[in-house]
């Protein structure tokens, strides 16, 4: 479930890095809920990481968690890119 909500961020933050100039007010709330979205999906990541016993195979999630993990990362990487990126389109003044 952790991976999923990190593939979200990972999918919100895309869409607002790709349409940073299209949307109204400049991709700045995409770019806010794919941090969170990110940041969530991989911190239940680590923490599912934290306390799984065995490895991979054991069916204890490992390989979802280390999934969930790179994946919120790449989600809140791209979503601090989509706010970057709307500070330097929106007008001076």
């Amino acid at each position: 479930m952790a991976a999923l909500v990190a593939l979200g961020g990972v999918v919100i933050g895309w869409l607002a890095l790709r349409f940073v100039r299209r949307i109204g007010n400049g991709g700045r709330r995409g770019g806010i809920v794919a941090l969170a979205v990110g940041l969530t999906g991989g911190l239940n990541g680590a923490v599912n990481l934290a306390v799984a016993d065995g490895g991979l195979g054991t069916g204890n999630g490992v390989f979802g968690g280390a999934v969930a993990l790179v994946l919120g990362l790449v989600g809140a990487a791209l979503g601090g890119l989509a706010l970057t990126r709307s500070h330097r389109t929106e007008p001076s003044g």
